[in-house]
């Protein structure tokens, strides 16, 4: 599934900033995600992570700096290397979850209607809705619409995944089925870009990067993040806290 990866990168950004009027939203961000991990972007409501993977699909152009996405600029006509789940979902209400998926396969290029329709099929069962394929999304439950929104995002086999608080609002046992699943997409090569502000899920990836105010201040991979305080015990809670403390002892 792995393809276009530049020297084992999937994604690097260099000094990347980008501005709302006078919100700056990304502040001279660099970031490397190395290909087939599940990277995790950690911080706040507020830190840039929305935005920023925004920048990567190409639906938003940096200010300044640069960014490359699989061996290439982000651009919205790379739109099928890339699968994205937004944190608000952009399901079509009125229609069925098949309708849905079908739909979002044909714009990622699926045009073969017998592969298209074994894919679609493919993927609602994956998802466990196959029992509901043929309900309107607006009588699905949160987690359902959810699981929806994943299924059109993975439906083209993209070697790129952005998810954007996947799991927010979802029940232990469901947060769990999307974890074993992001994790068998890793070990296919599949990479993963996953926004959160919890810690259970950045624990899951395999690298982290902490934002906060439109940078990245600090990444690795769990343990090492955690090392860093000089705490053995630390929790990545404690590792974060560390630091935007180091941040703020920087800045003074």
């Amino acid at each position: 599934m792995a393809q276009n990866i530049t020297n084992g990168v999937a994604v690097k950004a260099d000094k990347v900033s980008f501005h709302f009027k006078k919100l700056r939203a990304i502040d001279e961000l660099s970031l490397v995600v190395p290909a087939g991990i599940s990277f995790g972007l950690l911080g706040p409501n507020g830190a840039g992570k929305t935005t920023l993977i925004r920048l990567i699909t190409g639906l938003l152009k940096p200010k300044s700096g640069g960014i490359d996405v699989l061996g290439q600029p982000p651009s919205r006509k790379n739109a099928r290397l890339i699968g994205y789940m937004p944190q608000l979902h952009s399901l079509y209400a009125e229609l069925s979850v098949m309708q849905n998926v079908s739909f979002f396969a044909k714009i990622y290029g699926l045009k073969n209607s017998k592969q298209r329709q074994q894919r679609v099929e493919e993927v609602t069962k994956l998802v466990n809705l196959w029992g509901r394929r043929n309900d309107s999304v607006m009588n699905l439950s949160g987690g359902m619409k959810q699981r929806a929104s994943l299924a059109c995002a993975i439906v083209h086999n993209p070697p790129l995944l952005l998810l954007d608080e996947p799991t927010v609002g979802l029940d232990p046992e469901l947060r769990v089925t999307f974890w074993d699943y992001f994790t068998s997409l890793t070990q296919e090569g599949t990479t993963l870009i996953i926004s959160s502000h919890t810690m259970d899920d950045a624990a899951h990836c395999d690298r982290l990067g902490f934002m906060r105010q439109g940078k990245v201040i600090a990444q690795g991979t769990p343990t090492e993040l955690k090392e860093a305080t000089g705490q053995p015990e630390a929790s990545l809670e404690e590792a974060f806290l560390h630091f935007i403390h180091r941040e703020e002892g920087s800045d003074g």
